[in-house]
């Protein structure tokens, strides 16, 4: 690509290269911008479907961990040590080997301000950034976006086939999906969700309907994500499976092909971030984490998929890695016991990820509040010792040049109580 700033003609030749789709809200693309806070970037990486922080960072340190986790727990020589008491999951290859560099660290017991223990409301107060569900009507994204119209243009990029409410707002923002059309308004269950909320009878009912449709959706999902050879083969016990073909290699296969779509999603990406005058802040949606059951494979599956997107991204980003922060985040984490299909049910606090070249090099962020039975919140869960907000707010003052008090009222209303993150970057 020749074009000096990447516009609407440019981005659209390479998304067709691409084999991608890309839409944007306005008629103008990528302006450039100047001064040193240019050349910092941020991506946000929303992990759908309540992902699980004892997994994401197996706390093997802690002599509760074992005995809560059962048939999921995990060994020291299983995962990949980050001190005497974390590690991280044998999925997370990159991310162990920036960790190893001081460009990757954990906070394991982050949560949003809210206790929502339903996808829905959760990832709305996760997007909103408000302090409880349906607070905002727009994306702590894009109120960082209007917050930076006045001092310096800085352009935002959604990934995914549907724009997340992140981004979504009065700033107008770009978007790009792999293969699919943009769906730049599909929020209805929630709006659905916000005329009903108030009615005794109707708002639970929704909300729980939803839940089961999200279900359902998911298990078609796995199921047709199952190679058309073991299908048959559950179906018809007596088949004999062709010599060139067993069902772990056509899994293998499988897995090998989606982790290299992963990664060039990320690269795609990185490279998005690195034209004269592309986006500096990203949102991507990776889904696939409620593991109600069965929760071994499916967790190894989604976290090797995520840190394939996260090796293409660092690549992709190439030099500019060392402007980068990458946040990882989840709208709940799970139990903190086994349940008994071998997987975890809803919870409070996850583990968030953050990494990136700007990354100063520590150790974990937030407080870890330990396993101990009186330590549990609810007697169940991780107990939330960091809120989320305040990471957000310390890499959006320290890294993208926010202003303090902005970040107070406008980008994150009602939320003095999260005191920023600071010495991270």
């Amino acid at each position: 690509m020749t074009a000096q700033v990447m516009n609407r003609r440019s981005l659209l030749g390479l998304g067709a290269s691409l084999g991608i789709s890309v839409n944007f809200f306005g008629s103008q693309a990528f302006a450039a911008s100047e001064g040193d806070l240019a050349k910092k970037k941020l991506v946000v990486v929303i992990c759908r479907g309540g992902m699980d922080g004892l997994s994401v960072s197996p706390p093997v340190g802690d002599a509760n961990y074992t005995a809560l986790r059962g048939s999921i727990a995990m060994q020291r020589d299983q995962v990949r040590m980050l001190d005497e008491t974390f590690g991280l999951h044998p999925a997370l290859k990159t991310v162990h080997a920036l960790a190893q560099q001081g460009q990757a660290r954990i906070a394991p017991a982050i949560a949003s301000p809210d206790r929502a223990r339903s996808h829905f409301e959760a990832q709305d107060v996760l997007e909103t950034g408000a302090s409880g569900v349906y607070g905002a009507e727009t994306g702590w994204l894009n109120r960082t976006l209007e917050a930076l119209a006045p001092v310096r243009k800085v352009e935002g990029l959604s990934v995914g086939t549907t724009a997340p409410l992140i981004l979504r707002g009065k700033v107008q923002a770009a978007s790009w999906s792999p293969g699919k059309g943009v769906d730049e308004t599909a929020r209805l269950p929630t709006l659905l969700q916000d005329l009903y909320r108030n009615d005794p009878m109707l708002g639970p009912a929704f909300a729980r309907g939803l839940e089961t449709e999200t279900m359902a959706q998911q298990a078609m999902t796995a199921l047709s994500a199952t190679p058309a050879m073991n299908v048959a083969a559950a179906s018809t016990p007596n088949m004999v499976q062709p010599a060139s073909m067993s069902p772990t290699m056509a899994n293998d296969r499988q897995n090998r092909a989606g982790s290299e779509a992963a990664r060039k999603l990320g690269s795609t990406l990185g490279g998005f971030m690195t034209q004269a005058g592309g986006p500096q802040i990203a949102a991507i949606s990776l889904d696939g984490f409620d593991t109600h059951a069965g929760q071994l494979g499916q967790i190894a599956t989604r976290l090797t998929y995520m840190d394939a997107v996260l090796d293409g991204l660092h690549s992709g980003l190439g030099a500019e890695w060392k402007n980068t922060v990458v946040i990882a985040v989840t709208e709940f984490g799970r139990t903190a016991r086994v349940n008994g299909t071998g997987g975890t049910d809803h919870g409070t606090a996850s583990t968030g990820l953050i990494l990136g070249g700007a990354l100063k090099k520590g150790g974990i962020v937030g407080d870890w509040p330990g396993l101990a039975q009186n330590a549990l919140f609810e007697n169940r869960d991780t107990a939330p010792t960091l809120d989320m907000r305040g990471l957000f707010k310390g890499v959006l003052a320290d890294h993208i040049g926010v202003d303090r008090a902005v970040l107070e009222s406008k980008v994150f209303p009602d939320s003095a109580a999260a005191k920023p993150v600071t010495g991270l970057v």
